[in-house]
């Protein structure tokens, strides 16, 4: 096989890329990758070169870099392909293990967290006690728990779910519940907890982020006859054909190729090279950056419906600035940022949509987090502008020119950001597309190098507006 000289090892495989024979050397390293001998290559470098070369019918010599788990192995290897059966001899020239570094459990740890956000078809803000403070969730099956977490803010969790296989009184240590199956009312799926807690500066626990998910997708959904054209109907805020027939069928596949692509990246299902972590890294980042772009175009489409209308109501301003705070809280800790939400007592009547105001408001607090310094504030401030609420959210930011001002709000623009870091661009358009449905605007006060705010003006609720409704002075939330 070679013009010349000793193989260190030397191996065998058929036309299928089962390895037939192996000498120790490669016969150690395949069994470690998780396969046998005789069994299917389980070398992935190795695997690829044996195909190349059968594929090319040519013999192929080429550096392979593999990992056993302990050691990270670079090694010389020559592919002699059988053009009439297939077969391919194998053989190593050279072999050069290295020890890999000690695996950091804390970075371990939060790749699992990241994971389990991903996936998570609920996500609840707790408090200290476990208690809720708010919950979000999607999937038909887990209404019936978002609606008692709802109705019961400030009970444990554990109070709306069973803890399988648990005899201990509820609720127990936080530890004894992180990764724990649960059940849940409503749903026949089976589920798991994630219990992410949130420490201060002397690392005493505040608070918690609980995921609950699943293995088991549901089937989906059967949907309801389309509109006939030209019926007599009401005025709706119905999702059209991106909504309706292609985002539901797009979720849940790009939420599981982000989660295995982060499990690949973290290396939790295996010793991987560096390279395939890295690759699976960008494939993890885009993924996010699709689902992300299949949401806003729902949204989208539906606020630039010709029929698309809102559910005005009497709402608490002040009451959906600290929801969105919550929900976003575990994101701004990781950066060491600060939201300073409106302080409980504080009340600000509106009439608005509730749910269409938090998607503005959770847009413009999640933009203040990605482009405030790490280890900054972020304000969330209420005005009483006469017949008006009024509801700032201002950033310590590197601030915007009046030339980025004039187009922050329109379709796709990133404010100069690249990549997957600065979103689909449609936030803040979709975002004033609803603020003007209801009645009000999104207006935006900035200037380079002194944050940015952003103005949301909704109609007042002038009945019930208090004249004691706290009031802060712009210099509140100066950047």
């Amino acid at each position: 096989m070679s013009a010349g000289g000793a193989f260190l090892a030397r191996a065998s495989c058929d036309g299928n890329d089962v390895l037939t024979s192996a000498d120790e050397l490669v016969a150690v390293l395949q069994q470690r990758c998780g396969g046998d001998v005789p069994g299917p290559l389980a070398i992935p470098a190795l695997r690829e070169l044996v195909q190349r070369a059968r594929s090319l019918g040519l013999k192929l010599a080429r550096r392979m870099e593999a990992t056993d788990g302990q050691d990270a192995i670079s090694a010389w290897v020559e592919v002699e392909p059988d053009a009439e059966s297939g077969t391919c001899e194998i053989g190593v020239v050279s072999w050069q293990a290295v020890p890999l570094p000690a695996e950091d459990l804390n970075e371990t740890v939060a790749r699992r967290v990241a994971i389990d956000r991903t996936v998570a078809e609920l996500i609840a803000v707790l408090d200290a006690a476990q208690g809720v403070i708010a919950v979000n969730a999607e999937a038909p099956d887990l209404a019936q728990l978002s609606a008692a977490m709802q109705a019961g803010v400030g009970r444990p969790w554990t109070d709306f779910i069973t803890v399988e296989g648990s005899a201990h009184r509820q609720p127990v240590h936080w530890r004894l519940l992180d990764g724990a199956e649960v059940k849940v009312p409503g749903s026949d799926r089976k589920w798991r907890a994630t219990l992410v807690p949130k420490t201060g500066v002397a690392a005493e626990i505040h608070g918690f982020e609980l995921c609950l998910t699943s293995e088991t997708v549901l089937p989906e959904p059967v949907l309801p006859p389309r509109p006939v054209p030209g019926e007599n109907r009401m005025p709706s805020n119905e999702p059209g054909p991106v909504g309706r027939d292609i985002a539901p069928v797009l979720r849940q596949p790009i939420a599981r190729i982000i989660a295995n692509a982060e499990t690949i990246r973290t290396r939790l299902a295996g010793p991987l090279a560096e390279e395939y972590a890295a690759y699976a890294a960008d494939i993890a980042a885009a993924g996010q950056h699709l689902l992300s772009l299949v949401e806003d175009l729902a949204d989208l489409e539906v606020v630039e419906s010709e029929d698309f209308n809102t559910a005005p109501d009497r709402i608490d301003l002040a009451d959906v600035a600290r929801r969105a705070a919550g929900i976003l809280a575990v994101r701004a800790q990781e950066r060491g940022i600060t939201i300073d939400a409106p302080k409980t007592g504080e009340h600000l009547p509106a009439i608005a949509e509730f749910r269409r105001v938090l998607q503005i408001l959770l847009n413009l607090v999640g933009n203040a987090i990605r482009y405030a310094p790490d280890n900054s504030q972020v304000w969330i401030r209420l005005e009483d502008a006469g017949g008006r609420a009024r509801l700032v959210v201002a950033d310590q930011g590197p601030g915007l020119s009046q030339e980025q001002q004039a187009k922050v709000f329109e379709k796709f623009e990133r404010l100069g950001r690249s990549g997957e870091d600065g979103g689909s661009g449609l936030g803040l358009y979709i975002s004033r597309r609803l603020a003007r449905a209801m009645g009000g605007d999104l207006t935006i006060d900035s200037a380079p190098g002194q944050g940015a705010r952003f103005i949301l003006d909704v109609p007042a609720d002038l009945l019930a507006l208090r004249p004691t409704t706290a009031q802060h002075p712009e210099s509140d939330c100066a950047e």
